[in-house]
């Protein structure tokens, strides 16, 4: 009798070739799983991040109304944040080249949680200082480094779209930050601290998902670097995630290079000086919000101020992913020409806030707030996002993007400063012409593209 068809002889003939062994895949197609993979945990690491940061946002209306603090003195603290936030863009950045993503991120993810806790149990005002030192550098490890992730994962042809999605991280988490945590302090225990003790409860949650799945390159799981001949990827995959050799190395700088990827590539520079002037219009309403909505309509509740706002994120959800869509298919890979078109509406629809809350209409203030939402996020994204990664290239994107924001940063103390100070009317009328003074250095770079583009 024979035994052709016994179980061991079925096991060693192999399969015919083309006939689909379902356990055979192309390098391709594993790329596809880890690019979905990586972009869902740098996602949900930059949103989850915006919780601890906007605790202090909800928190306000409570610590304002107890007075245990001055509007003066939030302001000042603001700018205090935003100063080491600004410092750490553009050191954290450089660390992430060094390093690695996963590092840099995850040191920021425990510190941004245990500097939100402190704030909500600690009683002592004077230790309020240093605490929002603390998390203002914590903060400021996301952007840069995550960017770098998703660069390292995705071609430039592809990644308008990408880091247009991408941005929708930070919108969702200006649009949920505070209204989660403050309906926590508020509706759940009556009391501002708890806002902090909520955002910690978010990034620590994050943080376990990140430690445990984020990888920081196609060549830590075997596959050929996104830079690399395209015709590798059509090769089989076998399964193993040792790293395929890299260069890597070459691309890694220390700290006294802060400013490699501005040599590299100039315009790097003059995206870093436009994000200087339009990033603390998005900061004065993510850190202002509730307190500039009641400024206009004194009579409404602590709840519905802190309400009002979300329509701020609710377009910007919209935005990133329009705009970086319009940028690699409309425009051809082009981001400057839909940063200046956004970076126009935006002028309008700053300068309409005095005439808008004049009229005492909550709808309209929150249609405009909703507009104001739309181009901000759109011009935010194109410039601090697509355009600082591409113009600093897989090769020093994480390095480009942290100058680019760190500059961002520096213009963003005006946007927590300054409401402290004066009156919304006044800092928006300020805010739109510093957006009409971007958009003009901008143009003539209309038709610029990437070196490697």
């Amino acid at each position: 009798m024979s035994d052709s068809n016994s179980p061991q002889t079925q096991l060693q003939t192999p399969p015919p070739e083309g006939t689909g062994n379902l356990k055979t895949s192309t390098k391709r197609q594993e790329l596809l799983k880890w690019q979905i993979r990586i972009f869902a945990l740098s996602w949900l690491a930059y949103a989850a991040f915006y919780f601890p940061r906007s605790a202090f946002s909800a928190a306000k209306v409570g610590v304002l109304d107890e007075g245990f603090l001055s509007r003066q003195t939030l302001g000042l603290l603001d700018s205090v944040y935003l100063a080491a936030y600004a410092a750490g863009q553009f050191i954290w950045g450089a660390c992430a080249e060094k390093y690695g993503t996963r590092v840099v991120v995850a040191g920021g993810m425990i510190m941004a949680g245990a500097a939100s806790l402190l704030m909500g149990i600690v009683p002592a005002v004077a230790l309020f200082l240093p605490l929002m030192i603390a998390q203002g550098l914590a903060q400021s490890t996301g952007w840069a480094a995550l960017s770098k992730n998703i660069a390292s994962f995705f071609t430039i042809s592809k990644r308008g779209r990408a880091m247009g999605f991408f941005s929708t991280s930070y919108a969702f988490g200006g649009l949920a930050g505070a209204p989660v945590t403050g309906w926590v302090a508020y509706s759940l225990f009556d009391s501002w601290r708890w806002a902090f003790i909520a955002g910690t409860a978010v990034i620590a949650f994050a943080f376990v998902l990140f430690i445990i799945f984020q990888r920081n390159s196609p060549q830590e799981v075997g596959l050929p670097g996104i830079d690399e001949d395209p015709s590798l990827l059509d090769h089989a995959h076998d399964g193993g995630t040792k790293p395929a050799p890299t260069t890597a190395a070459k691309a890694k700088f220390s700290l006294r290079d802060l400013l490699a990827a501005v040599r590299y590539e100039p315009m790097v520079l003059r995206l870093g000086l436009v994000y200087f002037l339009i990033k603390p219009a998005r900061y004065a309403i993510l850190l202002w919000g509730p307190v500039l909505v009641l400024e206009a309509m004194p009579n409404l509740s602590a709840m519905t101020a802190i309400m009002v706002p979300v329509a701020f994120g609710v377009t910007g959800m919209v935005a990133p992913v329009a705009a970086g869509w319009m940028s690699d298919t409309v425009f051809g890979a082009r981001r400057v020409p839909p940063s200046v078109l956004c970076l126009s509406l935006m002028v309008v629809a700053l300068a309409l806030w005095q005439v808008i809350t004049q009229t005492g209409s909550l709808p309209l203030i929150v249609a405009l707030l909703a507009f104001i939402g739309l181009t901000a996020y759109a011009s935010d994204a194109m410039i601090s996002g697509v355009a600082a990664v591409d113009f600093g290239t897989s090769r020093y994107a994480a390095g480009a993007t942290g100058f680019v924001n760190g500059c961002g940063s520096i213009g963003a103390i005006l946007g927590g400063l300054l409401p402290g100070f004066f009156s919304g009317i006044v800092i928006f009328y300020n805010f739109a012409g510093a957006a009409l003074v971007a958009a003009v250095i901008l143009v003539p770079s209309w038709n610029k593209r990437p070196i490697s583009a």
